[in-house]
Protein backbone atom coordinates (compact mmCIF):
# COMPACT_ATOMS: atom_id res chain seq x y z
CA UNK A 1 0.00 0.00 0.00
CA UNK A 2 1.62 3.33 -0.87
CA UNK A 3 2.34 5.78 1.97
CA UNK A 4 -0.20 8.37 2.65
CA UNK A 5 2.06 11.31 2.02
CA UNK A 6 3.30 10.43 -1.53
CA UNK A 7 0.06 10.42 -1.75
CA UNK A 8 -1.22 13.47 -0.51
CA UNK A 9 2.15 15.29 -2.56
CA UNK A 10 0.89 13.90 -6.24
CA UNK A 11 -2.38 15.02 -5.51
CA UNK A 12 -1.43 18.17 -4.47
CA UNK A 13 1.07 18.43 -7.26
CA UNK A 14 -1.87 16.93 -9.68
CA UNK A 15 -3.67 19.93 -8.31
CA UNK A 16 -1.14 22.63 -9.65
CA UNK A 17 -1.13 20.93 -12.74
CA UNK A 18 -4.79 21.45 -13.24
CA UNK A 19 -5.00 24.61 -12.20
CA UNK A 20 -2.02 25.68 -14.48
CA UNK A 21 -3.67 24.11 -17.48
CA UNK A 22 -7.24 25.27 -16.86
CA UNK A 23 -5.57 28.55 -17.03
CA UNK A 24 -4.15 27.67 -20.23
CA UNK A 25 -7.08 26.77 -22.02
CA UNK A 26 -9.45 29.84 -21.02
CA UNK A 27 -6.39 31.66 -22.40
CA UNK A 28 -6.10 29.78 -26.06
CA UNK A 29 -9.90 29.84 -25.79
CA UNK A 30 -9.81 33.93 -25.72
CA UNK A 31 -7.05 33.83 -27.96
CA UNK A 32 -8.84 31.82 -30.45
CA UNK A 33 -12.04 34.09 -30.56
CA UNK A 34 -9.76 36.94 -31.51
CA UNK A 35 -7.76 34.84 -34.26
CA UNK A 36 -11.33 33.83 -35.91
CA UNK A 37 -12.72 37.01 -35.61
CA UNK A 38 -9.14 37.94 -37.88
CA UNK A 39 -9.85 35.08 -39.93
CA UNK A 40 -13.19 35.64 -40.34
CA UNK A 41 -12.73 39.04 -41.77
CA UNK A 42 -10.18 38.44 -43.89
CA UNK A 43 -11.37 35.22 -45.88
CA UNK A 44 -14.23 37.85 -47.98
CA UNK A 45 -11.59 40.35 -48.69
CA UNK A 46 -9.09 37.63 -50.13
CA UNK A 47 -11.48 35.59 -51.88
CA UNK A 48 -13.27 38.88 -53.98
CA UNK A 49 -9.73 40.26 -54.80
CA UNK A 50 -8.89 36.67 -56.28
CA UNK A 51 -12.09 36.98 -58.02
CA UNK A 52 -11.50 40.37 -59.29
CA UNK A 53 -8.14 39.45 -60.33
CA UNK A 54 -8.98 36.79 -62.31
CA UNK A 55 -12.07 38.90 -64.24
CA UNK A 56 -9.63 41.72 -65.18
CA UNK A 57 -6.83 39.02 -66.42
CA UNK A 58 -9.59 36.92 -68.40
CA UNK A 59 -10.84 40.30 -69.94
CA UNK A 60 -7.58 41.80 -70.75
CA UNK A 61 -6.91 39.52 -73.49
CA UNK A 62 -2.90 38.80 -73.98
CA UNK A 63 -2.09 40.33 -70.93
CA UNK A 64 1.47 38.82 -69.61
CA UNK A 65 2.33 39.99 -66.48
CA UNK A 66 5.39 38.13 -64.27
CA UNK A 67 3.56 37.18 -61.63
CA UNK A 68 1.24 35.01 -63.96
CA UNK A 69 3.75 33.59 -66.16
CA UNK A 70 5.21 29.98 -65.70
CA UNK A 71 9.17 30.15 -65.75
CA UNK A 72 10.95 27.74 -68.19
CA UNK A 73 14.12 25.68 -67.58
CA UNK A 74 13.87 26.53 -63.74
CA UNK A 75 14.10 23.44 -61.47
CA UNK A 76 13.78 24.58 -58.27
CA UNK A 77 10.79 25.68 -56.38
CA UNK A 78 10.04 27.67 -52.93
CA UNK A 79 8.14 26.14 -49.86
CA UNK A 80 6.69 28.44 -47.00
CA UNK A 81 6.42 26.60 -43.94
CA UNK A 82 4.50 27.95 -41.06
CA UNK A 83 4.48 26.63 -37.10
CA UNK A 84 4.14 27.79 -33.53
CA UNK A 85 7.14 28.97 -31.84
CA UNK A 86 5.51 27.27 -28.87
CA UNK A 87 4.64 24.03 -27.73
CA UNK A 88 1.90 22.93 -25.84
CA UNK A 89 -0.50 22.50 -29.03
CA UNK A 90 -0.92 19.04 -29.42
CA UNK A 91 -0.51 17.61 -33.14
CA UNK A 92 -0.69 20.91 -34.55
CA UNK A 93 2.83 21.28 -35.21
CA UNK A 94 3.37 17.32 -36.40
CA UNK A 95 0.40 17.19 -38.24
CA UNK A 96 2.23 20.32 -40.68
CA UNK A 97 5.71 19.25 -40.92
CA UNK A 98 4.44 15.35 -41.90
CA UNK A 99 2.41 17.34 -44.70
CA UNK A 100 5.86 19.27 -45.43
CA UNK A 101 7.81 15.63 -45.56
CA UNK A 102 5.74 14.12 -47.44
CA UNK A 103 5.21 17.36 -50.19
CA UNK A 104 8.75 17.18 -49.94
CA UNK A 105 9.25 13.74 -50.79
CA UNK A 106 6.95 13.54 -53.78
CA UNK A 107 8.40 16.66 -55.48
CA UNK A 108 11.10 16.82 -57.66
CA UNK A 109 13.97 19.06 -58.39
CA UNK A 110 15.30 20.95 -55.45
CA UNK A 111 13.03 23.03 -53.18
CA UNK A 112 14.31 25.51 -50.62
CA UNK A 113 12.34 25.51 -47.12
CA UNK A 114 11.63 28.84 -45.36
CA UNK A 115 10.57 28.19 -42.39
CA UNK A 116 8.38 30.18 -39.58
CA UNK A 117 8.31 29.05 -36.55
CA UNK A 118 10.87 27.57 -33.50
CA UNK A 119 8.92 24.15 -33.67
CA UNK A 120 9.63 23.32 -37.50
CA UNK A 121 13.04 24.96 -37.46
CA UNK A 122 13.82 22.62 -34.76
CA UNK A 123 12.17 19.70 -36.63
CA UNK A 124 14.11 20.31 -39.60
CA UNK A 125 17.41 20.45 -37.75
CA UNK A 126 16.90 17.47 -36.06
CA UNK A 127 16.02 15.56 -39.38
CA UNK A 128 19.42 17.40 -40.72
CA UNK A 129 17.51 18.96 -44.07
CA UNK A 130 18.70 22.16 -44.71
CA UNK A 131 16.29 25.21 -44.18
CA UNK A 132 16.84 28.45 -46.67
CA UNK A 133 15.28 30.97 -43.90
CA UNK A 134 14.41 31.12 -40.69
CA UNK A 135 11.73 33.24 -39.62
CA UNK A 136 11.35 34.27 -35.84
CA UNK A 137 9.40 36.59 -34.16
CA UNK A 138 6.03 36.63 -36.15
CA UNK A 139 4.43 34.90 -33.52
CA UNK A 140 0.72 33.77 -32.89
CA UNK A 141 -1.04 36.92 -33.89
CA UNK A 142 0.39 37.88 -37.46
CA UNK A 143 0.57 41.38 -38.48
CA UNK A 144 0.41 42.60 -41.90
CA UNK A 145 3.57 44.46 -41.42
CA UNK A 146 5.62 41.28 -40.36
CA UNK A 147 4.20 38.80 -43.31
CA UNK A 148 5.02 41.71 -46.16
CA UNK A 149 8.56 41.42 -46.32
CA UNK A 150 8.68 37.91 -46.50
CA UNK A 151 5.96 37.81 -49.45
CA UNK A 152 8.15 40.94 -51.13
CA UNK A 153 11.39 38.92 -50.78
CA UNK A 154 9.25 35.48 -52.29
CA UNK A 155 7.98 37.59 -55.21
CA UNK A 156 11.27 39.31 -56.09
CA UNK A 157 13.14 35.98 -56.07
CA UNK A 158 9.79 34.58 -58.58
CA UNK A 159 10.14 37.43 -60.63
CA UNK A 160 13.83 37.30 -61.25
CA UNK A 161 13.58 33.53 -62.27
CA UNK A 162 15.19 32.47 -59.02
CA UNK A 163 12.65 29.92 -57.74
CA UNK A 164 9.72 28.14 -60.20
CA UNK A 165 6.80 27.82 -58.21
CA UNK A 166 5.92 29.47 -54.31
CA UNK A 167 3.63 27.07 -52.26
CA UNK A 168 2.63 27.97 -49.19
CA UNK A 169 2.18 24.85 -46.18
CA UNK A 170 -0.07 25.68 -43.14
CA UNK A 171 -3.07 24.11 -41.04
CA UNK A 172 -6.36 25.39 -43.13
CA UNK A 173 -8.95 26.64 -40.60
CA UNK A 174 -12.51 25.58 -41.34
CA UNK A 175 -14.17 26.03 -38.16
CA UNK A 176 -13.63 25.56 -34.66
CA UNK A 177 -13.75 21.20 -35.00
CA UNK A 178 -11.62 21.14 -38.57
CA UNK A 179 -8.94 22.47 -39.48
CA UNK A 180 -6.37 20.41 -42.46
CA UNK A 181 -2.87 20.78 -42.83
CA UNK A 182 -2.47 22.16 -46.81
CA UNK A 183 0.35 22.83 -49.29
CA UNK A 184 -1.28 25.11 -51.63
CA UNK A 185 0.23 26.91 -54.70
CA UNK A 186 0.69 30.47 -54.44
CA UNK A 187 3.02 31.51 -57.61
CA UNK A 188 2.47 31.47 -60.53
CA UNK A 189 -0.79 33.07 -59.96
CA UNK A 190 -4.04 31.94 -61.84
CA UNK A 191 -6.84 33.73 -63.25
CA UNK A 192 -9.43 32.22 -61.46
CA UNK A 193 -13.00 33.86 -60.57
CA UNK A 194 -16.34 32.44 -58.49
CA UNK A 195 -18.45 29.75 -60.43
CA UNK A 196 -20.99 31.54 -61.35
CA UNK A 197 -18.87 34.36 -63.45
CA UNK A 198 -16.69 31.49 -65.12
CA UNK A 199 -20.34 30.08 -66.09
CA UNK A 200 -21.67 33.00 -67.54
CA UNK A 201 -19.10 33.80 -69.19
CA UNK A 202 -16.73 37.20 -69.37
CA UNK A 203 -17.48 39.89 -67.67
CA UNK A 204 -16.72 43.41 -69.39
CA UNK A 205 -14.80 46.38 -68.03
CA UNK A 206 -13.76 49.54 -68.92
CA UNK A 207 -9.77 50.40 -67.76
CA UNK A 208 -8.89 53.65 -66.67
CA UNK A 209 -5.96 53.39 -66.09
CA UNK A 210 -4.75 50.52 -68.42
CA UNK A 211 -5.23 46.98 -67.74
CA UNK A 212 -1.34 46.79 -67.15
CA UNK A 213 -1.37 49.54 -64.65
CA UNK A 214 -4.29 47.68 -62.08
CA UNK A 215 -2.62 44.77 -62.71
CA UNK A 216 0.60 45.78 -61.39
CA UNK A 217 -0.57 46.95 -58.26
CA UNK A 218 -3.87 44.13 -57.68
CA UNK A 219 -1.55 40.70 -58.63
CA UNK A 220 1.40 41.75 -56.16
CA UNK A 221 -1.27 43.03 -53.45
CA UNK A 222 -3.08 39.18 -54.02
CA UNK A 223 0.39 37.30 -53.58
CA UNK A 224 0.65 39.33 -50.12
CA UNK A 225 -3.28 39.05 -48.95
CA UNK A 226 -2.91 35.05 -49.63
CA UNK A 227 -0.27 34.76 -47.71
CA UNK A 228 -1.14 37.07 -44.68
CA UNK A 229 -4.40 34.87 -45.39
CA UNK A 230 -2.27 32.07 -44.33
CA UNK A 231 -0.88 33.08 -41.45
CA UNK A 232 -4.05 34.04 -40.23
CA UNK A 233 -5.51 30.98 -40.68
CA UNK A 234 -2.36 29.14 -39.13
CA UNK A 235 -2.98 31.33 -35.91
CA UNK A 236 -6.39 30.06 -35.59
CA UNK A 237 -5.74 26.62 -35.65
CA UNK A 238 -2.78 26.56 -33.34
CA UNK A 239 -5.11 28.10 -30.64
CA UNK A 240 -7.44 25.57 -31.26
CA UNK A 241 -4.99 22.81 -30.97
CA UNK A 242 -3.83 24.12 -28.06
CA UNK A 243 -7.80 24.68 -26.36
CA UNK A 244 -8.27 21.07 -27.10
CA UNK A 245 -4.85 19.89 -25.65
CA UNK A 246 -5.53 22.24 -22.86
CA UNK A 247 -8.97 20.80 -22.39
CA UNK A 248 -7.76 17.31 -22.36
CA UNK A 249 -4.65 17.61 -19.91
CA UNK A 250 -7.10 19.50 -17.62
CA UNK A 251 -9.23 16.19 -17.38
CA UNK A 252 -6.28 14.07 -17.37
CA UNK A 253 -4.97 15.68 -14.55
CA UNK A 254 -8.98 15.64 -12.97
CA UNK A 255 -8.78 11.83 -13.12
CA UNK A 256 -5.81 11.44 -11.53
CA UNK A 257 -6.76 13.75 -8.40
CA UNK A 258 -9.83 10.95 -8.04
CA UNK A 259 -7.13 8.05 -8.61
CA UNK A 260 -5.09 9.54 -6.28
CA UNK A 261 -7.84 10.27 -4.10
CA UNK A 262 -9.28 7.01 -3.48
CA UNK A 263 -5.34 5.36 -3.20
CA UNK A 264 -5.60 7.89 0.04
CA UNK A 265 -8.70 6.74 1.38
CA UNK A 266 -7.73 3.16 0.65
CA UNK A 267 -4.35 3.47 2.62
CA UNK A 268 -5.92 5.68 5.75
CA UNK A 269 -8.63 3.29 6.38
CA UNK A 270 -6.25 0.11 6.12
CA UNK A 271 -3.99 2.17 8.77
CA UNK A 272 -6.73 3.16 10.87
CA UNK A 273 -7.74 -1.04 10.69
CA UNK A 274 -3.94 -1.64 11.64
CA UNK A 275 -4.06 0.61 14.60
CA UNK A 276 -7.89 -1.55 15.97
CA UNK A 277 -6.09 -4.59 14.95
CA UNK A 278 -2.89 -3.66 17.94
CA UNK A 279 -4.96 -1.88 20.35
CA UNK A 280 -6.99 -5.39 20.29
CA UNK A 281 -4.18 -7.48 20.34
CA UNK A 282 -2.73 -5.97 23.56
CA UNK A 283 -5.72 -5.84 25.19
CA UNK A 284 -5.90 -9.78 24.37
CA UNK A 285 -2.62 -10.06 25.53
CA UNK A 286 -2.90 -8.04 28.69
CA UNK A 287 -6.38 -10.31 29.30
Amino acid sequence: MANRRVLVKRRKAARNIRKITRTMQLIATARFQAAHNRVAAGKPYTRKLAELVGNLSRAARGLDHPLMAQPEGIDRSALLVLTSDRGLCGGYNANVLHRVVDHLDATGGEVEVHMVGKKGINFFHFREREVAAQILGIGDTPRFEDVEPVANRLMEAFVEGEIASLDVAYMRFHSAGKQQPVVERILPLSPVGSDEEQATGEVLYEFSPSPEEILDELLPATVRVRIFQAFLDAAASEQVARMVAMKAATDAAGDMIKRLTRQYNRARQTQITMELLDIVGGANALA
